[in-house]
């Protein structure tokens, strides 16, 4: 090769190397090895750009010194350009350290949350003020991730807002609570929470309130002993107009405010309406073997106060493995916590299409009418017949029992044919019901302290996750819901709830780490040990001379 073609060579390459970087923030590559490509845009999010009619402006304020400190604000840089890679030019993305730009006030006036994090220089500990919060801005609208510090609902949460932001339309659900005895503001803190960072404006309702046709969702939680005709035509009402509920509803009352005794509930009409669209819900308490522990205050014999925690079988774990994989829902069910729960049966219409969406596990049991609920009576749960307390004869064989199920169709009115409920004292006339009911949606599940704050017991975040997924199902936006299921999922630790198998694997895994593993390393040193040996004396018979 001449020089002039070595320079010519040199040159060539340089230049590809300068084309190269100055095209590669247009493209973009990247490998996800996660099952559910949890790390990867999706589809929908991918094409949000045919959507975009002018451009969105994401903005991503991140504290240089969190960045030095932790991979999070690189990954979550790496999801932001990765939809500005995708947009075709309608994502605008820029990240500012709100310190250098010396703009704190102003990203904390937006809605952007300060975070103290410890830092150690030279022994000694400190306090920093980090940021990192997105503002997504759309025309004169602008939407507010306060703090992002993952990518567990990142692309959910960007996704949903983007489309929310630019149709301008409001994600709002409209919540009935039931149970007088229960505050929205007291009782439903993480569900709100979880509610409001999904984007949703919650509506509250007061039972016999009219319900606005536009609500996204109807979220029904309890009054079987409460709502009345009036409350229950108007829900029946939104149903028949193509309105979308959950509801979340026990057959058994549990005093969880005293001493956890349970009676059947005494349905007003609410149960007896949702039976008729297709679901109902039995007065029984599901027990199983998947027990949640429960840690409460007793009292000794001495009259000292002391801790206790039992496996209580009232509280069911329901396993990932027993939710439905067909089902949008529980395609990717990381299971769920439920808080005394009851037994569905489904009876839908020939026109209304029923799924089970999760279930207990194969050897749970069901106490009727004699209810055992005293976490210090648990040696008299479990399942034994005829002859166990707190049973009836034929109650308590063991199986799965249906939690939660899903209704889509068109579901009969429970009050076609029959007189308009009216109120004592008031003029007020309810107004018709529609003349043919349009299709519509319902879930039910068998539990209405699922979504309490009894979830701090028990850290049911998948509880939220799975009511948010129902919630985009309702609202007929799957593909949204699809993205929530692609999430990273963290199985159970106690997902084996049968004892004898726990043992065996417990006991086999003893076998490997503490015996089988240590024995073969012992043996692969004896081996080596062997073969050094036998080497060193092959070399050492050749290296003598024949007949020495």
């Amino acid at each position: 090769m001449t020089k002039r073609q070595l320079n010519t060579l040199t040159f060539l390459t340089i230049a590809a190397l300068v084309l190269g970087l100055l095209v590669s923030r247009r493209l973009w590559f990247r490998l996800d090895l996660t099952a559910n490509k949890a790390y990867t845009l999706s589809a929908i999010s991918r094409n949000l750009y045919t959507e975009i009619p002018e451009r969105v402006g994401i903005t991503y304020f991140v504290s240089d010194k969190l960045s030095a400190m932790s991979p999070a604000p690189g990954m979550i840089e790496d999801l932001l350009r990765e939809y500005a890679a995708c947009s075709h030019g309608k994502i605008r993305l820029s990240l500012r350290d709100p310190a250098k730009a010396n703009m704190a006030e102003e990203v904390e006036n937006l809605g952007v949350l300060p975070q103290q994090i410890q830092t150690v220089d030279q022994d000694q500990a400190t306090f920093a003020t980090v940021y990192t919060g997105i503002v997504i801005e759309y025309l004169d609208r602008m939407e507010v991730l306060p703090v992002v510090f993952s990518l567990d609902t990142l692309e959910y949460d960007l996704t949903t807002r983007i489309r929310a932001l630019v149709s301008g339309e409001e994600r709002q659900i409209g919540v009935l609570l039931g149970d007088s005895y229960r505050q929205w503001n007291n009782d439903y803190n993480y569900l709100n929470a979880a509610l409001l960072q999904a984007g949703y404006r919650v509506r509250l309702l007061s039972p016999g309130e009219e319900i606005p046709a536009a609500l996204q969702c109807l979220f029904v939680i309890g009054g079987a002993e409460e709502l009345d005709q009036w409350a229950l035509y108007r829900i029946d009402r939104y149903i028949q107009g193509g309105g979308k509920a959950l509801f979340a509803l026990e057959g058994v009352f549990v005093d969880t405010l005293g001493s956890l005794e349970a009676r059947v509930m005494i349905d007003q009409g609410l149960l007896s309406m949702v039976s008729f669209y297709g679901a109902t819900i039995q007065s029984e308490l599901v027990l199983d073997t998947a027990a949640l522990p429960l840690q409460y205050q007793a009292q000794t014999k001495s009259g000292a106060l002391q801790y206790r925690q039992v496996r209580y079988p009232h509280w069911v774990g329901v396993l990932g493995e027993n939710g439905s994989k067909d089902h949008p829902v529980t395609a990717r069910f990381a299971g769920a916590d439920l808080f005394w729960p009851g037994h569905i049966s489904l009876n839908p219409d020939e026109g209304v299409e029923a799924e089970i969406l999760f279930t207990s596990t194969g050897e749970a049991w069901v106490q009727k009418e004699n209810f055992v609920t005293n976490p210090d009576m648990v040696y008299l749960m479990g399942p034994g017949g005829a002859e166990a307390p707190g049973t009836s004869a034929g109650a308590v064989a063991a199986g799965k029992k249906i939690l939660a199920v899903s209704l889509a169709g068109k579901f009969p009115s429970w009050f076609k044919g029959v007189p308009k409920p009216v109120r004592e004292g008031s003029g007020e006339v309810l107004p018709d019901l529609p003349p043919e009911s349009e299709a519509s949606r319902i879930i039910v599940i068998s539990d209405t302290d699922m979504v309490t704050d009894l979830l701090q017991y028990t850290g049911g975040r998948h509880n939220l996750d799975l009511i948010l997924q129902a919630l985009e199902w309702l609202g007929n936006d799957e593909g949204i819901a699809g993205i929530r299921s692609r999430q990273g999922q963290i199985g159970r630790l106690d997902r084996i709830s049968n004892t004898q198998s726990r043992i065996q694997v417990m006991g086999f895994a003893q076998f490997i780490n503490v015996i089988l593993i240590p024995l073969g390393v012992i043996g692969a040193g004896l081996l080596f040990t062997w073969k050094r040996r036998a080497g060193a004396n092959a070399a050492d018979g050749k290296e003598r001379p024949n007949g020495v």
